[in-house]
C-alpha cells in the first residue's frame, strides 16, 4: 500500500518563497536530523572509543546502531560487511585506490559519463600503478554493455546514478558478476544512488561502496560500506589515532582493525565526526519512515513536462527522474541561474563535476540542473513554471 508523503511538514524552517532545486548537491535537513545533532553537542557531547564516563558510552552507543543502520538500510549482513566514516564519497575512493595493493589488478575500469569523484580517481591510481586505464561507454540509459570489455582482473569503479540526469546503472548486478568471475574488484560511486536508486544497492555483493551523507538527508559525512574480505587486499599507510591498539615500538604498532570487532578502524584515522554519524542514524530512520516516492514521482513528472513544453529548452533527460538537466539554445545557463535566483529558485549552473562526458563527449553548453528532494512542494513547480514561462515567452 502507498503511504501519503508527510515529509514536507519536517522542514519548518524552509519559507514559502525558498525554492531549493539542488538536492543532487546536498539535500536539506529534516527536523529529526537537526534535532539529533543538536542533542549531541548539547547533552552528550564526548569523544567516542577513548572514554569511560556516560556521555563516552551513550556515543559508543550512538555510533555503533549508526552503523548497524547503514547496513540494513542496504539489507547486508555485518558477518560479511563493515562500515567506515570519512568525509565525503571522493574521500572514500581516494582512501580505498590509495591502499589497494595492485599484484591481482591488471588495468583500471570507469566509464565516460562519471562524476569526477571515480573519472579522476581512476586516472591517478592507473598513473601511479602503471596500469592500463578503459574509459566505458553508457548507454543513454545508464546501463553499460558488458560484451563490449574484457573485465579479466579488472578493478571497476563506476557510479550506480548520474548526477545529471539521474540514469541508472540497471545491469548493475550482471556487472558486478562479471568482474567479479574473471578475478576483479567492483568499487561504487553511491552518492545519488543512496537517495534516488537505493534498491540498486540493496544485498549488493560489490567489494566497496561510497557515499556522502548530505546527498540522504543527513549532515556533511563520508561512508564506506566494504566487504571485510577487501580489507585483506589493502595496505594501510593512512594512519592516526583511533586506528593503533599499540605501539610497540619506534617503527613497530598493532593496528585495532586486525580484531574483527574493529575492522571499520581501517578507515578511520584520528577523531571522528561523531555527531554527524549520529545524525545520519537519525536520517536513515527518518526515510525508512516516510515513504515519498509517489510525492517525488508526481513534481518529477510535472517538472520534465514543463521543460520539454518550454520554447528553446533542450532537456537531457529522456525520462522524468528527481534530477533533470537542460540548457537553453539561445540564453546561457548561467545568466538563466542567476535570474532564477533573483526570484528565491535556487539551481545549479555548469557541468556538475562531469566536464568530461558532458563537455568532451557530448559538446554541450553549461547546463542548468534541477534537482528535486522530499522536502520540495508543488508550489516550488508552480514557481518554476511561472518564471520560466515569463522569460521564454
Amino acid at each position: 500500500m502507498q503511504r501519503v508523503n508527510n515529509a514536507t511538514h519536517d522542514f519548518p524552517y524552509l519559507s514559502e518563497a525558498a525554492v531549493y532545486l539542488d538536492s543532487a548537491c546536498q539535500s536539506l535537513r529534516p527536523q529529526p536530523v537537526l534535532d539529533a545533532l543538536n542533542e549531541y553537542y548539547t547533552t552528550f557531547n564526548s569523544c567516542g572509543e577513548r572514554v569511560k564516563y556516560a556521555w563516552g558510552v551513550k556515543t559508543d552507543a550512538r555510533v555503533n546502531e549508526t552503523r548497524q543502520l547503514v547496513l540494513r538500510y542496504l539489507k547486508l549482513k555485518p558477518r560479511d560487511h563493515f562500515v567506515s566514516f570519512t568525509l565525503n564519497t571522493t574521500y572514500g575512493l581516494n582512501l580505498i585506490l590509495s591502499q589497494l595493493r595492485t599484484d591481482r589488478i591488471k588495468k583500471v575500469m570507469t566509464s565516460d559519463a562519471e562524476h569526477n569523484s571515480p573519472f579522476l580517481a581512476t586516472m591517478t591510481f592507473a598513473a601511479k600503478n602503471n596500469l592500463p586505464r578503459e574509459v566505458m561507454t553508457r548507454r543513454d540509459d545508464g546501463s553499460i554493455e558488458l560484451g563490449d570489455y574484457d573485465f579479466d582482473g579488472a578493478l571497476v569503479v563506476v557510479g550506480t546514478v548520474s548526477n545529471v540526469d539521474g540514469r541508472r546503472l540497471g545491469n548493475i548486478d550482471e556487472l558486478i558478476k562479471t568482474v567479479h568471475r574473471g578475478g576483479g574488484l567492483v568499487v561504487l560511486d553511491a552518492a545519488q544512488g543512496m537517495t534516488f536508486g537505493k534498491e540498486l544497492l540493496e544485498k549488493t555483493s560489490a567489494d566497496a561502496i561510497c557515499f556522502s551523507a548530505h546527498k540522504m538527508y543527513a549532515p556533511s559525512l563520508g561512508v564506506i560500506v566494504a566487504r571485510r574480505d577487501l580489507a585483506a587486499q589493502l595496505d594501510t599507510t593512512f594512519i592516526g589515532g583511533g586506528m593503533v591498539d599499540d605501539v610497540t615500538g619506534v617503527d613497530s604498532y598493532i593496528l585495532s582493525a586486525d580484531s574483527p570487532n574493529h575492522i571499520y578502524t581501517k578507515f578511520e584515522a584520528g577523531l571522528q565526526a561523531w555527531g554527524e554519524i549520529i545524525a545520519l542514524g537519525a536520517a536513515i530512520k527518518w526515510l525508512e519512515n516516510v515513504k515519498s516516492s509517489a510525492q517525488l514521482d508526481e513534481l518529477s513528472q510535472r517538472l520534465y513536462d514543463i521543460l520539454r513544453g518550454l520554447p528553446g529548452v533542450k532537456l537531457i533527460n529522456d525520462q522524468p527522474t528527481p534530477i533533470l538537466a537542460w540548457y537553453h539554445d539561445k540564453l546561457d545557463a548561467h545568466l538563466l541561474a542567476e535570474a532564477l535566483s533573483d526570484q528565491g529558485i535556487m539551481t545549479r549552473s555548469g557541468y556538475f563535476c562531469c566536464h568530461y562526458y558532458l563537455d568532451k563527449i557530448k559538446h554541450y553548453p553549461p547546463l542548468v540542473r534541477m534537482s528535486l528532494g522530499l522536502h520540495n512542494r508543488s508550489s516550488d513547480i508552480d514557481a518554476v513554471e511561472k518564471l520560466l514561462g515569463k522569460v521564454f515567452k
